[in-house]
């Protein structure tokens, strides 16, 4: 039932299958149609996670003052590994998938400094903790008054 990439049904589920049917006292045959190897497919490369930091740094405007970013993980398991690799970010979780969000700011403010997220995200690299980053929110020429930087609410503008 599963195809040669990986698509499909598995076994175990092909076996529930099958015993549903029979429990329900359905006669039919199974016949095999083909059978073969499965051809390997290539993993695609992709950056490391302090490499696609760099990348999303570097097009940003050179009067960025705060950011809002979020780091989706590729597995659950990493999830308490990383976030004490990257608790100078202060992550936080609850971006409704494995992982967790995090602010940066570029010289004063809430949030960590550039060069700090990149060396949190170099460590997981050094870890084999594999992810996507993303800048989520980005504000500009921000000159905050008698206050630490912007208070990012889901769904509205920046206060």
């Amino acid at each position: 039932m599963t195809t040669r990439t990986g698509e499909g049904v598995g076994p175990e589920a092909v076996r529930r299958m099958l015993r549903r049917i029979d429990a329900e006292g359905i006669a039919g045959t199974l016949e095999l149609v083909s059978s073969g190897s499965g051809s390997v497919k290539p993993e695609a490369s992709r950056p490391t996670l302090a490499a696609a930091w760099a990348a999303a740094v570097a097009v940003l405007p050179s009067d960025w003052s705060d950011l809002l970013c979020d780091l989706e993980l590729d597995s659950s398991t990493d999830i308490e590994r990383a976030a004490v690799l990257a608790g100078p970010l202060n992550p936080m979780q609850g971006i409704g998938r494995p992982g967790f969000r995090f602010r940066c700011a570029s010289s004063r403010g809430y949030g960590a400094a550039a060069g700090m997220v990149r060396r949190c995200l170099e460590r997981l690299d050094e870890e084999g903790i594999g992810g996507d980053v993303r800048i989520v929110r980005v504000l500009c020429d921000i000159h905050p008054v008698g206050t630490q930087g912007p208070v990012w609410q889901p769904g509205q503008r920046p206060a």
